[in-house]
């Protein structure tokens, strides 16, 4: 470990405490601007770079946000911008008591010579880029490896060291910038794969990722976990129970995370905000985790703030207030007092 990166190490901790031992979660709004126009086009909102600056401001100033998130996971195009006023919305996200997160990756692209299955990209250039993220306020950075599964052939060995490698250098590389990196391994729900086949790769995935962080020198008490709850592909005929999920998935992030790490905060992939906020609230429900367990969720927080806005000033308030209402939901879940009465509230 470099000299700078060690003499960060305890700020890095404390910033990683900060994140996820707070009872509150994260705001994932770091999507590429092709899923956000995808996800503009089905709402019936014009996918332009005006309308994803509103969408962007309507969230970060949503009244009473703080409350529930801890920080907020932006994109390239998002921190570089400002309210009409002028103020930056980094300076906007600081001032509601958010810390500032940043996407780093570049995507996921095919991996060549393995059908079926991507790697991220993003590394070349990251040390500047990390460099320049954290002169604009951030504290935090993301990247997201993903993990498609089948029965029995899906993920390939060299899907998982490709991307369990790239994972690491990019720890690395934010530890020495000053940033607390957000390791995430997301094994994907498409498919009919069963909930145990579910636990069997996540568990080989993170067992990978945990060799190469070691490899890599990166130290586990200044980074974040961002894992998928093990659950049965969407297209699975048999879909378990919420305390299921909960046990499958403690039982796997036991069998091979580190007690170092100091938080885990779970992807929602493909739930619903129901299902993501029922799941999270069985986990809680459950004792003898040894690491803080909390969300950073995207499509769970958000997709219900995006289908009342539509594109309309006019609903602002109404799209800040459901997402407010979703994340406070999540908050309940991490005390394990969820239940679906508060969807009706």
């Amino acid at each position: 470990m470099t000299a700078m990166a060690a003499m960060t190490l305890p700020a890095l901790a404390e910033t990683a405490g900060l994140l996820a031992a707070t009872g509150k979660g994260l705001l994932a709004m770091d999507e590429s601007t092709g899923t956000c126009n995808r996800r503009f086009a089905a709402a019936g909102i014009a996918q332009t770079l005006a309308m994803r600056h509103a969408y962007r401001e309507l969230l970060l100033t949503a009244p009473g946000l703080g409350e529930c998130i801890s920080g907020v996971i932006l994109v390239d195009e998002t921190v570089r911008q400002a309210q009409a006023d002028g103020t930056p919305f980094v300076q906007i996200a600081q001032e509601a008591g958010l810390l500032v997160g940043i996407k780093v990756d570049t995507g996921a692209q095919d991996l060549a010579a393995h059908p079926g299955e991507k790697i991220t990209e993003g590394l070349d250039g990251l040390r500047e880029r990390l460099q320049g993220y954290a002169a604009l306020g951030a504290r935090f950075a993301k990247w997201r490896g993903v993990f498609a599964v089948d029965g029995r052939r899906l993920p390939s060995p060299a899907c998982i060291d490709a991307n369990a490698h790239a994972l690491a250098r990019y720890a690395a590389l934010c530890q020495e910038a000053g940033l607390v990196p957000i390791v995430e391994p997301e094994v994907l729900m498409d498919g009919a794969h069963t909930q145990q086949r579910c636990q069997q790769v996540t568990e080989a995935v993170l067992r990978g990722v945990f060799a190469q962080l070691a490899r890599q020198d990166v130290r586990l008490e200044a980074l974040i976990l961002k894992p998928n709850m093990v659950i049965a592909g969407l297209a699975c005929p048999t879909q378990h129970s919420d305390a299921e999920v909960a046990e499958a998935t403690l039982q796997c992030l036991r069998r091979v995370v580190p007690a170092a790490v100091p938080g885990i905060m779970f992807l929602s992939g493909g739930q619903s905000g129901r299902d993501a906020s029922a799941r999270l609230n069985a986990l809680h429900q459950r004792p003898g985790s040894p690491w803080p367990l909390s969300f950073s969720f995207a499509r769970a927080l958000q997709h219900p703030a995006l289908d009342i806005w539509a594109g309309q000033d006019a609903n602002r308030a109404a799209a800040q207030a459901a997402l407010v209402h979703r994340a406070r939901c999540n908050r309940a879940a991490l005390s394990g007092e969820y239940d679906a009465a508060m969807e009706t509230r």
